[in-house]
């Protein structure tokens, strides 16, 4: 599934569905388009990012960074009851889930080894981060709990969103590369899935538009 198929189902749909609902599937497939046109793996992610925020319709404040991964949860929990398909079942468990694991084994992409680095928590504590964050996987794993690992994955990806977006990190640095493709990999699969499930579920309460488009008058 790619933008092309999406937009052109989105265009059938548009008039039926609510402006709010439209108004954040035009901007998320518009960043899907962009980031299929991305020839770098960054600004692959990026773009792909930002089409996951556009969907989301949620800005992440630096200060509820702690919080975060329950926020997500809500909203993949969501979108995992409507995938009656079971499309993003299959897409963790089965096509991404060595990447996956690999991905939740690297601290580098853990919030709590940065900031044990910056002197702010103890090596016992992030450690202990890491441990619990494999924990949880490995619970959702036996549960078959595709919400609870996803809020532990995009946990991780939000680092790494935090990483490219603040400039700490070097543009085609081979220092993420690995994990970078990785998500990459997966957000090119996912996202897709995350607006073909809203543009199925008009009647599910997404939520409003953040940035509503406003004409001035005068």
């Amino acid at each position: 599934m790619n933008y092309s198929q999406l937009k052109n189902r989105h265009r059938q749909l548009r008039d039926q569905a609510p402006t709010n609902l439209s108004l954040r599937v035009h901007r998320a497939l518009s960043w899907l388009q962009r980031a299929e046109m991305a020839e770098d793996e960054d600004g692959q992610f990026i773009f792909l990012w930002i089409a996951f925020n556009a969907a989301y319709a949620c800005e992440i404040e630096h200060n509820s960074r702690l919080s975060e991964q329950g926020t997500f949860r809500n909203f993949l929990e969501k979108l995992c009851l409507l995938d009656t398909d079971n499309a993003i079942d299959k897409l963790v468990w089965q096509e991404f889930s060595g990447s996956i694991r690999v991905l939740l084994d690297t601290p580098y992409v853990l919030q709590g080894f940065w900031d044990y680095h910056s002197q702010r928590i103890t090596e016992q504590e992030w450690k202990s981060q890491l441990a619990t964050g494999k924990k949880m996987a490995s619970q959702a794993l036996s549960s078959g709990n595709t919400p609870m690992l996803l809020g532990v994955i995009f946990n991780r990806l939000y680092t790494l969103r935090n990483q490219l977006i603040h400039g700490g990190a070097t543009w085609n640095s081979q220092v993420n590369r690995k994990q970078l493709h990785d998500c990459v990999g997966l957000l090119h699969k996912l996202i897709p899935q995350i607006i073909s499930l809203m543009m199925e579920h008009p009647e599910t309460l997404w939520g409003d538009a953040c940035y509503p488009v406003v004409e001035m008058v005068g």
